[in-house]
C-alpha cells in the first residue's frame, strides 16, 4: 500500500468503527507549542496537575515520547447527548460523564483500527493515545485539519462543535497528510469568556485551571479554598458552561449514536435530595466503568456538600 492507499484504508475502517473525524498530520517539532506550554506553566495555570509539567518535554517534542513516529492520526468521537438542563435536577454533571468512561470506549476503537492497519501493513509500529498520554491532542487535531482551538481552549469542529472526544494513533509510517486547519472561526465572539462564572479565562485561549469548575470538581484534592471558589453553580462533576453558550455548539451539535455514551438512567433521574444521601456503596455501583470514578467518593461528596454550606 502506498501513502494514499493507507489513508483511504484508515478512513474506511475508522468511520466504520464510529469515529466522527479522521485527520493525519506529519510528526514534527513545533516550537510554538513549547512557548505556549511554558507560558501556561510559568503562570501556574496547571494548578495541582504536576504531571503536566513533569512530562512537558514529551508534550512539546513528540519524538521524546515515540522516537520512531512519522505520522499522527487524529480521531474524534461525537459524545453529545443533550445539555445538563435537559436531564439533571438542580445538581449538574458534565455531559461527557453521563455514560461509560470514554477513555476505555475510545481506546478500544482506536486499538481495533491500529490492529486492522497492522493486518495490511504487518511491520508497522503504532501507539494509541487517549487523554492521558503526554501529547498536545488539540494541537495535533488542528494540524490534521479537524478543527480549531476556540477561546475556551476546546477543539471546535464545523459539524459537531466542541462535543467531541479526542484520540490519536502515532505510527512509524508516512501517510498522505491532511492540510492543517488554519482559520479561527471564533471571530469576535466572546460568549464563552463572558459566561464563565469564576473568570477562569485570564485571556482568550488561556485557561486558569485553579479557577475552572471542571478542574475543581474533578482533579482538585482536599477542601476548597473559598478565596478561589465560593460557588460551584450546582456543578458536582465537571462543567459545560463555556461549551453550552458556544454558537457553534448551539447550531451544530448532533446527538451521538454511540451506545456507550448514552445517559445512564440511574444518574439522570436523581434529584438533589437523592444526591445528598449518596452512600459509598451506591457510588461504586452507580459509577462502575464511569469517568466519575476519577473524583472518588470523597471528592463527589465534597462537591455536593459545598452546595449545602
Amino acid at each position: 500500500m502506498n501513502a494514499l492507499d493507507l489513508k483511504h484504508f484508515i478512513q474506511k475502517v475508522g468511520f466504520d468503527l464510529g469515529f466522527s473525524h479522521i485527520g493525519i498530520a506529519p510528526a514534527q517539532i513545533d516550537h510554538s507549542l513549547n512557548n505556549k506550554l511554558n507560558y501556561w506553566l510559568k503562570n501556574g495555570y496547571q494548578a495541582s496537575m504536576k504531571w503536566i509539567a513533569n512530562r512537558a518535554e514529551e508534550r512539546t517534542n513528540i519524538y521524546k515520547y515515540f522516537p520512531e513516529v512519522k505520522s499522527v492520526i487524529s480521531l474524534t468521537v461525537n459524545y453529545f447527548t443533550g445539555t445538563s438542563t435537559d436531564h439533571m435536577n438542580n445538581y449538574k454533571i458534565s455531559n461527557y460523564a453521563w455514560g461509560d468512561d470514554y477513555h476505555k470506549t475510545v481506546k478500544v476503537k482506536a486499538n481495533t483500527l491500529l490492529n486492522q492497519l497492522k493486518l495490511v501493513k504487518p511491520n508497522i509500529k503504532g501507539l494509541v493515545c487517549v487523554d492521558t498520554s503526554p501529547i498536545m491532542e488539540k494541537d495535533w487535531a488542528q494540524k490534521a485539519g479537524i478543527g480549531w482551538i476556540g477561546k475556551h481552549t476546546n477543539l471546535i469542529t464545523r459539524d459537531y462543535g466542541s462535543w467531541v472526544f479526542l484520540c490519536e494513533i502515532l505510527i512509524d509510517t508516512e501517510i498522505e497528510y491532511d492540510k492543517p486547519f488554519i482559520e479561527d472561526l471564533c471571530g469576535t465572539c466572546t460568549a464563552c469568556l463572558e459566561a464563565c462564572p469564576t473568570n477562569a479565562f485570564p485571556e482568550p485561549y488561556i485557561l486558569d485551571a485553579s479557577k475552572c469548575i471542571s478542574y475543581l470538581t474533578i482533579e482538585h484534592r482536599g477542601e476548597f479554598d473559598n478565596n478561589i471558589v465560593d460557588n460551584l453553580y450546582n456543578w458536582i462533576y465537571g462543567c459545560d458552561i463555556c461549551q453550552n453558550v458556544c454558537p457553534w455548539n448551539i447550531k451544530f451539535s448532533q446527538k451521538s449514536m454511540t451506545e456507550e455514551f448514552q445517559p445512564r438512567h440511574e444518574i439522570i433521574k436523581k434529584n438533589r435530595a437523592d444526591w445528598d444521601l449518596l452512600t459509598e456503596n451506591e457510588f461504586k455501583t452507580l459509577f462502575k466503568d464511569s469517568a466519575i470514578k476519577r473524583t472518588k467518593y470523597v471528592g463527589l461528596i465534597r462537591n455536593i456538600n459545598h452546595h449545602n454550606n
